[in-house]
């Protein structure tokens, strides 16, 4: 199975090993990665400490799997939002909206501590890099569609530029707004749907 498509098939897991991945998660945004031993896990789930390596054998396993089930379910939430049949500037608005929501709820502060744990854990980079892949695949979906339906020219909107260019700076906005900055974005978001109700108004006069 291609990594645009789905992420690393789990098997079902069972309560305990749900409630150190709930652990883990809470723990990472509280604290990240560095900051969570093996005890203090099992002391924030509620279970025996030889269970971590019982159930997922590292603690990096278990930290990249929060990553996966956490990117299961917003995943989910934006597919479902870009196959609706309203116009692609709301599915836009709509999209930044959830990432906001995201960085609320701690998501984009555990993809970037997964980000830099890899750095020193190339062991762990496919898998990140499937969570990016994932991301991609549902942009390329939706910006494919947008491009016909704005009918744009392939060869001055790539499509594939297009979706580098949102994963880019949607990163660097979640990056950036983790660091308590957040100069340049507003301005840059309203820059960016002044194009597309243009685009908009196009289409509807056709």
């Amino acid at each position: 199975m291609e990594a645009s498509q789905a992420i690393r098939t789990q098997t079902p897991r069972n309560a305990t090993a749900e409630a150190l991945l709930d652990a883990a998660e809470r723990l990472l945004v509280e604290v990240g990665h560095g900051g969570i031993s093996t005890r203090r896990l099992a002391e924030e789930a509620g279970a025996n400490q030889g269970l971590v390596h019982y159930y997922f054998g590292s603690m990096d396993e278990l930290f990249v799997q929060v990553l996966e089930r956490f990117t299961e379910r917003i995943i989910a939430r934006q597919r479902e939002m870009y196959a609706a049949e309203i116009p692609f500037i709301e599915k836009w608005r709509t999209a930044w909206r959830f990432q906001e929501k995201d960085l609320r709820a701690g998501y984009s502060k555990i993809w970037m501590e997964l980000q830099a744990l890899s750095w020193s854990h190339p062991e762990l980079r496919p898998r990140v890099a499937r969570v990016n892949a994932q991301w991609r695949g549902v942009l390329r979906g939706a910006f494919s569609r947008a491009a016909r339906e704005y009918g744009l020219d392939e060869e001055k909107f790539p499509v594939d530029a297009l979706v580098a260019i949102t994963m880019t700076f949607g990163q660097g906005y979640a990056i950036e707004r983790l660091e308590g900055i957040d100069e340049g974005h507003e301005q840059l978001l309203d820059w960016i749907g002044r194009w597309l109700e243009r685009l908009e108004a196009k289409e509807e006069s056709r």
